[in-house]
Parts: C-alpha cells; sequence; structure tokens
C-alpha cells in the first residue's frame, strides 16, 4: 500500500494502521492514516491506489483528516465479526473465509456466556502467551452472539484487544455453545487469568476486523461487514 500510495503521492509515503491482524485474519474496514504534501481528490486516491494493489486488498475511501489524526492513537474502540460455519460437513465454497464447527452450537447459550466479559477486565486467560502488550487489562463495550441459518456470528467491540483475543473469546464460547463447558465457563477464566487453563484458540480464517471508531467529525466509516453477509447485519 505504501508503494502504490507513493506512486500516487509522487512522494514517499509511510502509513499508520488502526490495529494488527493475526496471518489469515480478514479486514473489511481497516483505516489507515498518513501525511503528504499532494493534493489529490477522493477519487485519485481511491482508485489510483488500488491501480497499484494486488486483488487481494482495496481502498475503499479517502477523506481529508486533521493533521493531528492519527488512526491508530485516535481510534475510540475497534470492533471484530467472529463468523462460524455450523454444520458437520464442510463447506466447499468458502473455507478461507470462515470457521467450521462440526459440533451443533447453542447460540443462545454462547451469547448469555458471552456478557461476563463485557466491561473493563484483566484478559489474561484470552490473551496469546507471546503477547507483547504491557497491560492485559481492556474494556468490552459490546459483544452478542446469534445465529443466521447456519453461520454463528460473534460481534465484539473494545477500546482495543490484546494477541489471539478474540480468538480465544471464540474458542470458549464454542466450549460453551457445545455445552462440553458450563455456561459461566467465560467468568471462571476471567478470574483464573491463566491463558493455559483456557479453550483451544479459534482459527484464524472466521476472523474480520470490520470496524473502528473515531470522533464523529473525522468522517470514516466505522463498520462494513463482509459482503456476504450485509444481509444479516
Amino acid at each position: 500500500m505504501e508503494a502504490a500510495l507513493s506512486n500516487i503521492a509522487a512522494e514517499p509515503i509511510r502509513v499508520r494502521c488502526a490495529g494488527r491482524t493475526d496471518a489469515g485474519v480478514h479486514a473489511t474496514n481497516q483505516i489507515v492514516s498518513f501525511t503528504t504534501n499532494a493534493t489529490r481528490d477522493s477519487k485519485a486516491w481511491v482508485q489510483g491506489t488500488n491501480a497499484g494493489l494486488s486483488d487481494d486488498i482495496a481502498v475503499t475511501c479517502a477523506v481529508a483528516t486533521p493533521e493531528s489524526f492519527n488512526a491508530r492513537f485516535s481510534a475510540n474502540s475497534r470492533r471484530y465479526l467472529y463468523v462460524i460455519f455450523n454444520s458437520p460437513v464442510r463447506s466447499g465454497l468458502m473455507p478461507e473465509y470462515v470457521t467450521r464447527e462440526h459440533r451443533q452450537l447453542n447460540h443462545e447459550k454462547m451469547h448469555i456466556a458471552a456478557q461476563a466479559l463485557l466491561g473493563k477486565h484483566d484478559f489474561s486467560s484470552f490473551r496469546a502467551a507471546n503477547c507483547q502488550s504491557k497491560t492485559p487489562i481492556r474494556s468490552v463495550s459490546d459483544i452478542s452472539v446469534k445465529r443466521s441459518g447456519g453461520l454463528v456470528l460473534i460481534d465484539i467491540a473494545a477500546n482495543a484487544f490484546l494477541q489471539h483475543m478474540v480468538r480465544n473469546i471464540a474458542g470458549v464460547l464454542m466450549d460453551v455453545g457445545s455445552e462440553i463447558k458450563p455456561v459461566t465457563w467465560a467468568e471462571e477464566l476471567l478470574g483464573i487469568k491463566d491463558r493455559t487453563k483456557g479453550s483451544k484458540t479459534a482459527p484464524p480464517n472466521g476472523l474480520y476486523f470490520i470496524g473502528v471508531s473515531y470522533e464523529p467529525d473525522i468522517g470514516l466509516p466505522t463498520t462494513a461487514w463482509p459482503h456476504f453477509l450485509a444481509a444479516t447485519n
């Protein structure tokens, strides 16, 4: 992206991203910011940059922001969506874009269990062993689990996320949904504060970085669901 932007700007460009994702994770609303002396309209930034990008990444919009704006540090919250294809038979259409769970999931129990994660907590039981964050404290502002046909969707927003935090939450909730763990399992793990006691980390292919929240006057879209799920939003 930096190379493509630099070509349009006719000067070196360095970008700052709103958040990092693991290999195999998707982003439908990643936000990047950069400074430039170049003057271009939105169409030029979008279409010109896309002309220099590979097919697996695309710029969808471009807006001018205050000089103080930083995609990472100006963010108020981030939002992720975890998509589970709940079927005993694998999908032949989108194996790279959903996580298949063969066990029948009770999404209502998953939703109830997830509510224990709301608020400010120590998420040590939900962080990767090599997570570099200085603190395990995070504030979850919203989390829900719902079913849409054969898909179970975990929707979560927080001020920030630890490494593998959403994938570890998904693993815990799937164990609750399959009823091998009680509805109190997520709450119990918060108290234990030990990652080794938790559930298996869920695969990356069902995870989507779908939103970043800024002050309203910035003018950026806050959420973008995957196209194949737009009707469920």
